[in-house]
């Protein structure tokens, strides 16, 4: 019964991201096809990539935030929950940009919120690595992809 629970856990972790971005992907998807239009840096991945990578990217968050919520170490209570917390608050931020950056297009603003969500990953690799290393390494993708978004955010900001 408890292999059958940790697998509708495990499920739920990956399919709450996975929602975020859906949602996200559903507000964001006519201002996404003016993103065509606008000037990008010359590093700029073509469009088809960022649907792969965010898919990839919020089913190793959900494993990872799986792979925390059934640590059950007395130990690490307390980071455990500072992590889940973080969690939620970043998958908010995460949420939030896309509709800051295409809908509103404030590229600025989308920028500073983006740098409050990459403070946000480098808290939850903080708290990972003290309860466990592969909820740890899981994450590492996110960060690098984030720090890639701000990159082109800032130079959609400056060329725009």
């Amino acid at each position: 019964m408890n292999k059958i629970n940790n697998k509708w856990k495990l499920v739920i972790a990956i399919a709450i991201p996975l929602i975020v971005g859906i949602i996200s992907g559903f507000i964001t998807k006519d201002a996404t096809k003016s993103f065509e239009s606008i000037n990008k840096p010359a590093l700029s991945p073509p469009s088809i990539v960022f649907p792969i990578v965010w898919t990839i990217l919020y089913i190793l968050m959900g494993i990872s935030s799986y792979i925390i919520y059934i640590n059950n170490s007395l130990y690490d209570e307390e980071n455990r929950k500072k992590y889940l917390i973080i969690y939620i608050i970043q998958l908010i931020f995460n949420f939030f940009w896309s509709i800051i950056f295409f809908n509103l297009k404030q590229y600025y603003f989308a920028l500073v919120w983006l740098l409050i969500l990459w403070s946000l990953i480098i808290m939850l690799l903080y708290y990972s690595k003290k309860i466990n290393k592969y909820a740890f390494y899981l994450l590492i993708p996110y960060i690098v992809w984030v720090t890639i978004a701000g990159y082109l955010n800032i130079m959609i900001a400056i060329l725009n």
